[in-house]
């Protein structure tokens, strides 16, 4: 089967991490340009040591090819809204790694089958990709009152588009944890820790459930978590599940593989291993190697899940593609 071709827009410390795992790890994608709006980009330098082609055109470049499959965008929340209706208008699918939530939410491990047929997909945030497996598995097995997850990354990790989506993170997050992971009510909440050496990236789940069992919570979420670890296998709980009354709690860490930032970056690498993922079942169709919620194996199959649709700025600006 030929590769599917796909471009990146925003060379930052995600872009440049999601680049490289394309060409490591991808089995059904090839990366053929990485775009951003600065000529000096050091992102934009080291796709062109690897032979990819560059542009600092922004989405203007990515709109010009005539060639792509999809595109991987790793801006802001506010160029995507601006991107978002162009690449609709050419017909081009968009995967979306900022807060934008213009497109369906999608966390492979939850609901992979939401990724297909549909014009743009978010990937919600990384701290999305962390917790709302864990607040899904708990749902499963028993209703999830209330959620409230706390992301701290090394803030060496933060390049300045996600520090620019922080306001967008917190809605983006607490809406997903709620559609996806199926709470009914939920908060999230961000924090970017100075410390040094660098932290690895610690989220922190606290759930509110009406008699819980910690028995079945514990079989769970300890299945979601190798669900998960088989496409982000720095993925692992550290503590929990702790049952104190009606209040459960989690801890889980995220070590980052070091394909870009050292292994602290574990917030790059949760999102841009679920890109990869997703792009490649894309790649590959519904009937390939897919996982879909509750599974690591065969054909996806639907959860219930909402789609978010946020409004963005009414105008395109022409070069839109800095780095996140």
């Amino acid at each position: 089967m030929a590769r599917k071709k796909v471009a990146i827009l925003g060379p930052g410390n995600i872009g440049i991490d999601l680049m490289q795992k394309i060409r490591s790890r991808s089995r059904s994608m090839e990366l053929v340009l990485m775009a951003g709006i600065e000529p000096a980009s050091i992102g934009l330098a080291m796709a062109r040591e690897l032979g990819i082609d560059t542009s600092h055109d922004g989405v203007e470049a990515v709109l010009g090819r005539t060639d792509l499959d999809f595109v991987f965008e790793c801006t802001s929340a506010r160029s995507h809204a601006a991107n978002a209706p162009r690449y609709a208008a050419k017909g081009l699918k968009a995967i979306d790694l900022t807060p934008a939530a213009v497109g369906s939410y999608v966390v492979p491990s939850v609901n992979i089958a939401d990724a297909f047929g549909v014009p743009n997909v978010n990937l919600v945030t990384c701290g999305g990709q962390a917790t709302i497996p864990i607040v899904h598995a708990a749902n499963r097995v028993q209703p999830v009152l209330y959620a409230e997850i706390v992301a701290t990354i090394s803030s060496r990790s933060a390049g300045p588009g996600t520090r620019a989506n922080i306001d967008e993170f917190t809605v983006t997050s607490k809406r997903a944890v709620e559609r996806v992971g199926g709470a009914r009510e939920a908060k999230a909440l961000i924090l970017l820790n100075p410390a040094e050496p660098p932290i690895l990236m610690r989220n922190t789940v606290f759930l509110r459930i009406e008699k819980p069992d910690r028995e079945a919570l514990s079989a769970s979420i300890a299945r979601m978590e190798a669900e998960v670890r088989a496409y982000v296998p720095g993925y692992r709980i550290i503590l929990g599940p702790l049952v104190d009354g009606d209040k459960v709690t989690v801890i889980l860490q995220v070590e980052g593989a070091g394909d870009y930032l050292p292994p602290y970056a574990g917030n790059l690498d949760i999102i841009t291993s679920a890109a990869v993922r997703i792009g490649d079942l894309l790649a590959e169709g519904p009937a390939g190697n897919g996982t879909g919620a509750d599974s690591t194996e065969g054909t996806a199959a639907p959860d219930a899940c909402g789609t978010v649709r946020m409004t963005g700025p009414a105008d395109a600006v022409r070069k839109t593609g800095g780095a996140r």
